[in-house]
């Protein structure tokens, strides 16, 4: 055998010896081929469904924002027509004769600095005074362990459930002969803030129960170690809670501050029994304003005029509750959010 065969035969084994390497190298290849189109394949879908769950969530949330927005864009839209156009039907959002004049008819007939000035101090008495009590009532039963406590919570609970009509008698007659458990000469509190100041600093006010439940929670929810830090440096119970417990519960605080505040300013069970429709606040002055604008005449109040006027008093009357919530929104949202009152 020459050395030419022998050459030749060496090849073909070498090709022989290879040739499986090959085929293995390439179907790795195409089975890495195969993992990028179905990797692809996947994040398309993915993207696919992210998109179609943002956009069916978009569709919820702006329809929602509709129905409860809308109403409100068809009172500011209406304020500043003039009569004339309520009866061109050309005319849906944007006035045809636009005119301030609803605003200043209701301004005057409202007395509206007077009102508001009522309302306001009323309200943020009030949910000073609630915020405070809600708080160290919150604390006490949050923190620490003693006998009744378990039942002073329940009782709390149980004054959610109680609907206020069934202690409007009780509590008319309490503040109309209140005489302290017998330790004050008898005294008439109807027709004063009085009531409002007693029940609000006692913690027994408009949904005092709801507040304190949330605090409590929040109260329980903050470690143990800050507390127990702050004795062993000294530090007693009311310090405390005012330089180590307060700081750290102001989400909490701002929400109660909030709610209270809300809720006293929209509230008109109790102003009608405490102040038997006495005094200008913004709500008594809103449900008259139409009446007085026709010159006392009821035959006028069905007409679309009387509508405009009255939509026009609600606008006034929640304006500075739109305002304090577009300055406090951030704040409101973030306390809502770490108070864990939803999601």
């Amino acid at each position: 055998m020459n050395n030419t065969n022998i050459n030749k035969r060496t090849a073909d084994i070498e090709v022989e010896a290879f040739r499986p390497i090959e085929k293995q190298v390439e179907e790795v290849l195409e089975k890495i081929n195969q993992e990028k189109d179905h990797n692809l394949s996947s994040r398309i879908n993915k993207r696919i469904r992210s998109v179609i769950v943002s956009l069916l969530r978009a569709i919820f949330v702006i329809g929602v924002a509709y129905i409860i927005l809308q109403p409100l864009f068809q009172k500011i839209a209406t304020s500043f027509m003039a009569e004339i156009d309520l009866f061109d039907p050309t005319v849906e959002w944007i006035p045809r004769n636009f005119t301030l004049d609803n605003f200043r008819v209701v301004w005057e007939h409202m007395n509206y600095p007077k009102a508001f000035l009522n309302t306001f101090t009323l309200t943020i008495t009030v949910s000073i005074l609630q915020l405070v009590s809600c708080t160290l009532v919150a604390y006490g039963i949050g923190r620490f362990h003693f006998k009744g406590a378990n039942i002073i919570f329940g009782l709390v609970l149980f004054t959610l459930v109680v609907p206020p009509q069934m202690i409007m008698t009780p509590l008319s007659l309490n503040f109309r002969y209140f005489n302290l458990f017998g330790l004050i000469p008898e005294q008439n509190l109807l027709g004063s803030y009085w009531p409002f100041v007693l029940t609000s600093s006692t913690a027994v006010g408009l949904r005092n129960g709801l507040f304190i439940y949330i605090l409590r929670q929040f109260f329980r929810g903050m470690p143990k170690d800050l507390e127990e830090a702050a004795y062993l440096d000294g530090a007693g119970i009311f310090k405390t809670f005012r330089t180590i417990m307060l700081p750290g519960a102001v989400p909490g605080l701002v929400v109660i501050f909030l709610f209270a505040f809300v809720w006293q300013w929209n509230d008109f069970f109790f102003n009608t029994i405490f102040l038997s429709g006495q005094g200008n606040f913004l709500l008594q002055a809103l449900q008259g304003v139409a009446l007085r604008a026709l010159n006392h005449d009821h035959n006028l109040l069905t007409t679309p005029y009387a509508s405009l006027i009255q939509n026009t008093g609600m606008l006034l009357y929640i304006a500075p509750l739109l305002i304090l919530y577009a300055f406090l929104q951030k704040y409101f949202i973030e306390s809502i959010q770490r108070t864990g009152i939803v999601g």
